[in-house]
């Protein structure tokens, strides 16, 4: 696939418009399609070409990018009543990075293979941040041949690393959410300590970045939460939709994995009680409460 080739991406919120973008400046040729239309008139300023459904969005590209929320959403706008999907022709390539289960991922990528198309579950890691900055870390799932074929569009985005067959780089993506989620809550935790003891978190995350407890949690979220910057890069509910999933797919395979059941249950609590909009990273707001601190 050369650098000419034309893309389509589906869903340009928080992390699918600097993705556009940054394929545009990598010479592709990008077409976009978004719930919304607040963010069209960056899209055209990047030069895209914002469509008004989906199926227009897809029709006649090499390649389709899916960036929506969650699992069933994809299914969805993808194989819904007017689903982009039969407007896709024969041997377009259909890389998923919307975050969503492994089970989910197989399924799609059958229904995919079924109709001619080349599938990748590639979900994405780095935020906001890493989004914008080109920079995410991207796990592929799928055959060699479709992922050979995807390096030079994922190239615009990040790096890339094959995992495996289709499934494993959504099951890549709950490993890293799991991480994450559970450092978050470590972090939350933590600086919590640091407070009520009578240290000044700041200065006790400034001491642990230069020990074994560094992380980038700690570096960008560990300073949100010193600011009460919670303006989302990663919204809860979607954190909370990841930590689920990651259950299920952990009962699915038999296992007992007791710090990620804890944190799903903060994030559902957090969520729950209004927080699902604030950065994941807020998930402090839940300890504080939780210890009656003032949130």
């Amino acid at each position: 696939m050369t650098s000419t080739s034309s893309i389509a991406v589906l869903g340009t919120g928080i992390m699918g418009l600097p993705m556009a973008c940054n394929l545009v400046t990598g010479g592709f040729n990008v077409t976009a399609w978004n719930r919304s239309s607040t963010r069209h008139t960056t899209l055209m300023e990047a030069g895209i070409n914002v469509m008004p459904t989906p199926t227009d969005a897809v029709r006649g590209r090499d390649a389709v990018i899916v960036m929506l929320s969650s699992g069933p959403v994809c299914e969805e706008i993808l194989f819904g009543e007017q689903g982009a999907a039969y407007a896709m022709a024969p041997g377009t390539l259909l890389i998923i990075m919307s975050s969503i289960g492994r089970n989910e991922a197989i399924d799609l990528a059958e229904r995919s293979h079924s109709m001619g198309l080349e599938w990748l579950d590639a979900p994405v890691s780095g935020g906001e941040k890493g989004a914008i900055e080109g920079s995410l870390s991207i796990m592929a799932g799928g055959t060699e041949q479709a992922f050979e074929r995807a390096k030079p569009i994922l190239a615009a985005m990040g790096r890339s690393v094959h995992i495996g067959p289709a499934g494993t780089g959504a099951l890549a993506k709950l490993v890293n959410q799991l991480t994450v989620a559970t450092t978050i809550a470590a972090v939350s935790e933590a600086m919590t300590l640091a407070e009520v003891g009578g240290a000044d978190p700041a200065r006790v995350r400034e001491a642990m970045l230069g020990g074994f407890a560094s992380s980038c949690i700690l570096d960008q979220h560990g300073q949100r939460m010193l600011e009460r910057n919670f303006t989302p890069g990663g919204p809860s509910k979607h954190q909370l939709k990841d930590t689920r999933a990651a259950c299920d797919t952990a009962r699915e395979l038999g296992l007992d994995l007791p710090l990620l059941k804890l944190t799903d249950q903060l994030f559902s609590d957090f969520v729950e009680s209004g927080g699902g909009e604030l950065d994941h990273s807020a998930l402090l707001l839940e300890v504080r409460r939780r210890n009656g601190l003032a949130i």
